[in-house]
């Protein structure tokens, strides 16, 4: 492992999109001038929809008022992919990683997160995979994460969504990426589990796959 690389792991909990929209901003400027070291985000959202750079408003199946009613939100973003569902009892990390030099290459990011995902649901006795020319973390009950990234000089942003309690019936209110059916780690393990007893994994499982070490556990909570 190469000790001089270090994670800055921040704990964000419940935060709305637009805030988190803001504190990945200003850490992306942050790592980029090399202020602050390769840090990983880890948050839960309102509910909300994100339209990425592939994505159009078109696969939002519901119109403005009825997704006022439902407290859903809109976002159009700049991360690749198309139309995703961010919600409660959904984990959410972002990646604000500098992959220069000696990661440039976005194919192999993709795979790494995929397979820090794959690691940390084996952690809990899921069995996941890949399918190969889709993006994200499969099982044989659906689709459990997806992974939607930008990068700019080299510097990551976005990232992944863990459905660990989500309630899957807010997919249906959209045409997900490859309309693929979704599941849980709840539905597969027939109980819930705390977001915070699948941080720790995660945490560990992307300092193990990215050859970091942790610097700090940042129990930064925002209301």
């Amino acid at each position: 492992m190469n000790s001089e690389r270090n994670l800055l792991v921040q704990r964000l909990g419940l935060t709305d999109y637009a805030s988190g929209l803001a504190i990945q901003k200003e850490t992306e400027q942050a790592v980029k001038l090399r202020t602050q070291p390769d840090t990983l985000l880890l948050l839960e959202h309102p509910h909300t929809l994100t339209i990425g750079r592939r994505g159009d408003s078109s696969a939002v199946l519901l119109d403005a008022e009825q997704l006022q009613k439902r407290n859903v939100t809109v976002f159009e973003t700049n991360r690749g992919g198309k139309v995703t569902y961010h919600g409660l009892g959904q984990l959410v990390g972002y990646p604000i990683v500098n992959l220069s030099p000696d990661r440039e290459d976005v194919h192999r990011y993709m795979r790494d997160l995929e397979e820090v995902l794959i690691r940390t649901l084996a952690d809990f006795q899921i069995e996941a995979f890949r399918i190969e020319g889709l993006t994200g973390v499969y099982t044989a009950r659906g689709k459990i994460a997806a992974i939607g990234v930008h990068l700019s000089r080299w510097v990551t942003t976005h990232g992944f969504a863990l459905n660990v309690n989500t309630d899957l019936s807010y997919f249906n209110f959209i045409i997900a990426c490859e309309g693929e059916p979704v599941t849980s780690m709840e539905q597969l393990l027939g109980s819930e589990t705390p977001l915070s007893e699948v941080e720790d994994p995660i945490v560990t499982r992307f300092a193990e796959v990215f050859e970091m070490q942790v610097e700090i556990d940042s129990c930064l909570q925002l209301t």
